[in-house]
């Protein structure tokens, strides 16, 4: 992959410490100097005069910097409204939706796990159950995906949770296909797309899911609190914020824009955000580290001996190379983790799924190949000291 608008070339515009071997954009993401920035002159302002600041301008910033996100994720500005990250989102939903015992909500085994916390709540709360639908690892395409869902449901369920790029395994779902499915069949659809906002080409209507929840920190490089939900123009439930303050029962936009007092700063970043994204390329930008990733995957699966944890089509930025070992545990996960930084400066992240470890590799603008040179033999060295 050679493209002088990225790489090295843009590698200053975030603040990583140096000498670090940053692979892991998609886990908390990392804000750009120039988004700092902004985020800082937003909060000196707040700061000059909270009380201006938060009861007289905020109303109409705030749906100015929603009529930006939504423009860039393909909603309408009156049916999106920014939460604090995509937990609190799911939160939102899951805890303002009414079940009754025995109804029955489905997710898959690529489920992130503060979602799948949250479900065992509501459950345990409503005497509702939770249905795993077993996707499992490696995927070969939409197919298994769609056929392990479809095959999951019956006739209780009321609702369905499902990743648009799902975490752990770096798999996009056909979110448009299960929306499909679930209208068929009189099932709601919450689609968790935690990744998706600047990981890929984002239309929410046209998935045309009930609710859709979005991250702005990780692949959009917002600040850290931007997330987002939207609804659809469809008849939906009437769902509230986590928080219930002053606007209680004035409608979703008024409740979600007003939960009491906090730092919105991280809201207003955002059209700051999108457009740096834009200045990078937008699809372009998409698109490149798309193709490093695949060519990065394959390369490492090559020296490592392994596979890939799904068809390549199926990944964007991120993708998932099998580890060459028996150590499958949640403590295998953290050594490694821990080893790659203490010995190689690698800020890399190992995920757990279907009973095997895999790497997981994330590519931003300022990525360059060479960043992943070494990685198979660090990853043996990791491995071969595992505990236990």
């Amino acid at each position: 992959m050679s493209d002088n608008r990225y790489g090295l070339a843009v590698r200053d515009l975030w603040a990583l410490e140096p000498g670090l071997r940053f692979l892991n954009h998609g886990g908390y993401g990392a804000t750009p100097v120039a988004i700092q920035a902004e985020q800082a002159r937003l909060r000196a302002e707040m700061e000059r005069n909270p009380p201006r600041f938060l009861s007289r301008l905020l109303p109409g910033r705030l749906r100015d910097a929603a009529a930006v996100l939504a423009e860039f994720v393909g909603t309408a500005p009156e049916r999106l409204a920014f939460v604090t990250n995509a937990t609190a989102g799911v939160n939102a939903v899951l805890r303002a939706l009414d079940f009754a015992p025995g109804d029955e909500i489905l997710h898959t085994d690529h489920i992130y796990n503060a979602v799948r916390q949250t479900l065992r709540h509501v459950t345990g709360q409503t005497g509702a159950v939770c249905v795993e639908a077993r996707v499992g690892m490696p995927v070969t395409g939409p197919a298994q995906i769609l056929d392990a869902i479809a095959s999951a449901c019956t006739a209780r369920t009321r609702l369905m949770v499902i990743d648009h790029v799902a975490s752990a395994s770096a798999v996009e779902f056909p979110v448009a296909a299960i929306a499909a499915l679930c209208r068929a069949r009189g099932i709601r659809l919450l689609v968790d797309g935690a990744h998706a906002p600047g990981l890929l080409d984002l239309d929410i209507d046209a998935i045309d899911a009930d609710w859709y929840i979005g991250n702005c920190h990780k692949w959009l490089c917002a600040p850290k609190g931007a997330g987002f939900i939207a609804v659809s123009a469809r008849d939906t439930p009437v769902i509230h914020p986590p928080v219930l303050s002053h606007a209680y029962g004035s409608g979703f936009v008024a409740e979600f824009d007003w939960t009491g007092t906090q730092d919105p700063t991280a809201f207003l970043a955002v059209p700051a955000a999108v457009r740096l994204h834009t200045s990078l390329g937008g699809a372009d930008l998409r698109a490149r580290n798309r193709a490093l990733a695949a060519e990065l995957a394959h390369s490492i699966a090559a020296d490592l001996g392994t596979s890939l944890g799904a068809d390549a089509a199926l990944f964007h930025a991120m993708a998932t190379i099998a580890l060459p070992t028996a150590h499958a545990s949640l403590a295998a996960v953290r050594h490694i983790q821990a080893w790659l930084y203490d010995h190689h400066h690698m800020e890399a992240v190992v995920t757990l799924i279907d009973g095997r470890l895999y790497l997981r590799i994330s590519v931003q603008a300022c990525t360059v190949a060479e960043d992943y040179d070494g990685i198979a033999a660090a990853l043996r060295d990791a491995i071969a000291t595992c505990p236990g």
